[in-house]
């Protein structure tokens, strides 16, 4: 395709999706593509971007996301894209146009009406939805970590249930009143969640709620399989498991839900586990509008089916990267999975594979490299495994190594969506807020 089409019109390349791999993609496709000749388009319904394995930090109320956060007007000023905010609402792949939602204010009225944007080249990088399998009760009930708004709702939750446990303690230093927090799936987020709200519960003293400690925090951790983290090897697995307990954190393994009520998790071996709070982190599928979007091939969970070059099988001019993607590699056992990783990678891959076909030359297919898993368990530890290359396989590391691996894994991402010189300049800010900014968000 030539830069400009016959029509004279700029060529359009629509991202929807503005998390990791859709935002690195824009600011690439921005930063190197004329703006004369090409019209670079991110769609998405949040007007800024936090990175997604930040969230359980968010959630404690450790992290601050009014200072991490990207907001995606200014971004794309600096970078030469455009943004709109608005929801995909579906796919004309005859018009190549995507139906954007309306937009409503907080009172109900239209601010937007329901709209169409073309695209010559599209990319779906719409992230994923947490998977409830269908069990009774856990939409009604049940916190999940997908966005910026869900951990600012549970922070509040979690502070306010903290403050009614404060004032029965002050009116009566007897009682036993407990936060009980159950938190249902022990990959990543599970396990970094639990481990973030005992270092949150202890900055609590310094704000207000003299009377309130760890102690006083009750979480119950529930992994339907054999273990928790699978993705890490067994050792490290235990080690994490060990963590976690010492900090008071109760992990309960092959405990299956059958069921979330208003105050309480169900289990199949007939437990019936008291909750305050309650969240959902038990695995993830792509979200219900994508089935079949446009006569696109989906699988079962939603997810958008691409071949080796990230096009979609039924449309060479769509494109699906991140969460959203089902791709699996020839010979290989599993699709590449959901982590921030496999995000970056393909917004890698689908730049240079825009560009080709741009140029009209052919595109590479993607290849996947497994870096490693990485988890942080708050201030107390970090355990992980990496790709050791240099020693001829998988490296076990724990400790001060893994914190310094996890902590770059972030840096990188400012790099890719900043530049060198702002994103160092925001790791700088980000040291000097740890000393000089309060521990906790509280509000």
């Amino acid at each position: 395709m030539p830069r400009t089409r016959a029509d004279g019109k700029k060529t359009q390349i629509v991202v929807v999706g503005g998390g990791a791999g859709g935002l690195e993609l824009v600011t690439r496709l921005g930063a190197n593509l004329p703006r004369a000749d090409f019209d670079i388009i991110l769609v998405d319904r949040n007007p800024t971007h936090v990175w997604k394995p930040l969230l359980h930090e968010v959630a404690a109320g450790s992290l601050d996301a009014n200072l991490d956060e990207v907001g995606y007007r200014g971004h794309a000023f600096r970078w030469g894209y455009r943004y709109f905010d608005g929801a995909l609402e579906g796919v004309d792949r005859e018009a190549k146009e995507i139906l954007i939602a309306p937009i409503n204010d907080e009172d109900g009225s239209e601010v937007i009406g329901r709209h169409r944007i073309r695209y010559d080249y599209l990319v779906l990088a719409v992230g994923s939805v947490s998977n409830d399998f269908g069990i009774t009760g856990v939409k009604e009930h049940c916190l999940a970590l997908e966005t910026r708004a869900d951990a600012d709702r549970f922070r509040r939750r979690l502070l306010n249930q903290c403050l009614r446990v404060s004032r029965q303690m002050v009116a009566d230093p007897a009682c036993d009143a407990l936060v009980k927090v159950v938190i249902v799936g022990g990959g990543a987020t599970g396990v970094e969640l639990a481990a973030e709200l005992f270092s949150a519960a202890d900055a609590l003293a310094y704000y207000g709620l003299e009377v309130f400690d760890a102690k006083r925090l009750k979480v119950t951790l529930l992994e339907a399989g054999p273990r928790i983290l699978p993705q890490l090897p067994e050792r490290l697995a235990e080690s994490a498991k060990a963590e976690l307990e010492n900090l008071g954190v109760t992990v309960l393994t092959q405990t299956q839900v059958t069921s979330a009520a208003a105050d309480a998790i169900h289990t199949k071996d007939g437990q019936i586990i008291a909750a305050d709070l309650k969240v959902w982190a038990a695995g993830v599928r792509g979200a219900d509008f994508l089935h079949e979007i446009g006569g696109l091939e989906t699988t079962r969970g939603n997810l958008l089916v691409v071949l080796p070059t990230l096009q979609t099988t039924r449309d060479p001019s769509i494109f699906a990267i991140g969460d959203c993607a089902f791709f699996k590699p020839e010979g290989a056992d599993r699709p590449i999975p959901p982590r921030a990783q496999a995000a970056h990678q393909m917004a890698d891959a689908a730049y240079r594979n825009i560009r080709a076909a741009i140029a009209g030359k052919p595109l590479v297919p993607f290849v996947y490299k497994d870096n490693g898993s990485l988890v942080s368990l708050a201030r107390y530890s970090t355990v992980g495994s990496l790709m050791g290359n240099l020693v001829g396989g998988r490296m076990a590391i724990e400790g001060r190594l893994a914190r310094l691996v996890y902590t770059s894994l972030y840096r990188m991402h400012l790099i890719a969506i900043h530049g060198w010189i702002k994103g160092l300049s925001l790791l700088l800010v980000g040291h000097v807020n740890q000393v000089v900014r309060p521990k906790l968000k509280l509000h």
